[in-house]
């Protein structure tokens, strides 16, 4: 009877993270509170930073640029803000600190930042990438009371961000949709929301289709000159999905004849590489020594919108 019922106590069992998202770290740094923006209550409508490019998107409009960053800019420092103070919470334990997070958390909420219908790609993309950098804060500063009306803040973005990334056609499935897998997946945890879990992981596993023989995704080959780049920049939430569903016991490194190790391999024979990613994936593989010295003469490696400091989260 016990080994019938098993599967399903499985699966009712708490989502969990990867254990450094939750371990206490030691107080040896201040803490220290970061003046945060207004909630940004308005249209997710913002110029792309390809405008006037061709269908590649590969050339940077320095004017268009320059707009869609003074456009977004209250939503990527009430980011960085966030991801500022968890760090510095973190490594402090400073309750002062803490409240200050609470506080800009629960203004956002209270407001319905960022869940405007009225959008763009560029305003969805600007939802899932925020979506990441609060969902990880939130699971990090891991409050013990929790609180209702962030959650149920942090899970109508999740729900609106599932809504707007799923059932796309194949050849519209690239880095965006895996990021936005990577936001519902830190949500997922966060909340403890087993569809959330679910949907992230069906998007991993389009995307592992995806990678051919060579480790290469075709979505991200049409980018022309900036093909490699957005390789690296899909390598890292799909890194970070398999992270988080391993933590889990659900293991994804072998899905498509082990297509995320491929393309892993891919972004690292090319002669420019963000190395962020290789924390959580040699956490979780046996990297070689080439991967291990790029890692270890780039450390520490930071990514607000994985978690913030990998190397401390990573590090056995």
């Amino acid at each position: 009877m016990l080994l019938f019922c098993l599967p399903g106590l499985l699966r009712a069992a708490p989502l969990v993270p990867p254990p450094g998202y939750t371990r206490a770290l030691p107080h040896t740094l201040p803490g220290g509170c970061v003046p945060l923006p207004a909630p940004w209550t308005g249209a997710l409508r913002f110029a792309s930073k390809y405008e006037g490019s061709d269908s590649a998107r590969a050339t940077l409009n320095p004017q268009a640029e320059a707009a869609f960053r003074t456009a977004t800019r209250p939503i990527t420092e009430f980011e960085r803000g966030i991801s500022t103070m968890v760090w510095r919470y973190r490594q402090s334990g400073d309750p002062a600190t803490l409240a200050c997070i609470i506080q800009g958390y629960n203004a956002w909420a209270d407001a319905g930042a960022l869940t405007s219908t009225q959008t763009n790609y560029s305003g969805r993309a600007m939802r899932k990438w925020a979506l990441a950098t609060l969902a990880t804060g939130w699971l990090e500063i891991n409050p013990p009371a929790g609180n209702a009306r962030v959650e149920r803040w942090l899970g109508q973005l999740a729900d609106l961000v599932v809504k707007e990334w799923d059932g796309l056609p194949p050849g519209k499935i690239n880095n965006h949709s895996y990021w936005a897998a990577w936001a519902v997946m830190a949500s997922g945890v966060a909340l403890d929301r087993r569809d959330l879990f679910d949907w992230s992981v069906k998007i991993f596993r389009t995307a592992a289709g995806q990678i051919d023989a060579r480790g290469r995704l075709a979505n991200e080959q049409k980018r022309g000159d900036r093909a490699l780049a957005y390789h690296n920049y899909a390598l890292q939430p799909l890194v970070m999905i398999a992270s988080f569903a391993r933590a889990n016991r659900v293991d994804l490194l072998a899905e498509n004849n082990g297509a995320l190790a491929r393309l892993a391999e891919y972004v690292l024979s090319q002669p420019k590489t963000d190395p962020a990613w290789l924390e959580p994936w040699c956490a979780m593989t046996r990297c070689d020594a080439a991967a291990l010295a790029l890692r270890d003469a780039s450390r520490p490696l930071k990514s607000r919108r994985a978690g913030g400091y990998l190397t401390l989260l990573y590090q056995r």
